[in-house]
């Protein structure tokens, strides 16, 4: 039961950073997504034909960027035991983003419409990892959490069928139609405080989920140093 519930709770933060972060980007940072990079093609095409600038092409540069951070990621997992070490890296990537975010107004260095760029790459960046994670890492959360289609499509299906047999017959679609919405609830809390804090704070915001991110990491620790002594 412990374990199951641990599961709930990590889904459900990775589901609330990504779609915090998802959204925090979308509204302080020239309607870039962060971790729905594949989205800013839409936002890209739809700006092109409404007559693009040359800044709109800036969106594009989402995609190798988010390449990258998932091949580090990749490698991060590769170089060492600990899991969830690409989750503090991940939160590292946030805060770091979010200090600049709330520097960039003093520099004088730096066109300010540059820097937010930089800053978004930067959060696009930590998305990735947090996209290898999941795919490395699959048993430790319900579903992907930086992604909702799929888990709104399994939700769905398991709905049809609880809805025709009931939760008695269908009782292994009804346990995974919980694990959905948890997953699902935790995307749409995280973009909801996301759009708030990114509209108060700009770029600066997505640093509450760099906050939630080590909080996971450290919680992970403790359990793993309560049974093994050592960190994960």
């Amino acid at each position: 039961m412990t374990k199951t519930h641990n599961i709930h709770w990590v889904t459900f933060l990775l589901a609330w950073v990504a779609g915090y972060a998802d959204t925090a980007t979308f509204v302080a940072g020239d309607s870039i997504f962060s971790a729905h990079v594949t989205g800013n093609f839409i936002v890209f095409a739809a700006q092109a034909v409404a007559g693009a600038n040359p800044a709109d092409w800036v969106k594009l540069l989402t995609f190798p960027v988010f390449i990258l951070a998932v091949m580090a990621g990749g490698r991060i997992a590769k170089k060492t035991d600990t899991k969830y070490r690409i989750l503090l890296i991940e939160s590292l990537v946030l805060l770091t983003c979010s200090a600049l975010a709330f520097m960039l107004p003093h520099w004088t260095i730096i066109e300010e419409k540059a820097g937010m760029y930089i800053m978004v790459m930067i959060s696009v960046a930590a998305m990735g990892l947090q996209n290898a994670f999941g795919k490395l890492f699959a048993k430790e959360t319900h579903g992907p959490t930086t992604m909702m289609t799929g888990n709104v499509t399994q939700a769905s299906l398991d709905l049809g069928k609880v809805l025709l047999g009931g939760v008695e017959k269908e009782v292994i679609s009804w346990m995974s139609l919980q694990k959905q919405l948890i997953t699902i609830g935790g995307f749409l809390a995280g973009c909801l405080l996301g759009a708030l804090f990114g509209k108060l704070l700009g770029l600066g915001a997505v640093g509450v989920a760099g906050i939630a991110l080590l909080l996971c990491y450290f919680f992970r620790s403790h359990l793993n140093c309560v049974k093994h002594n050592v960190f994960i």
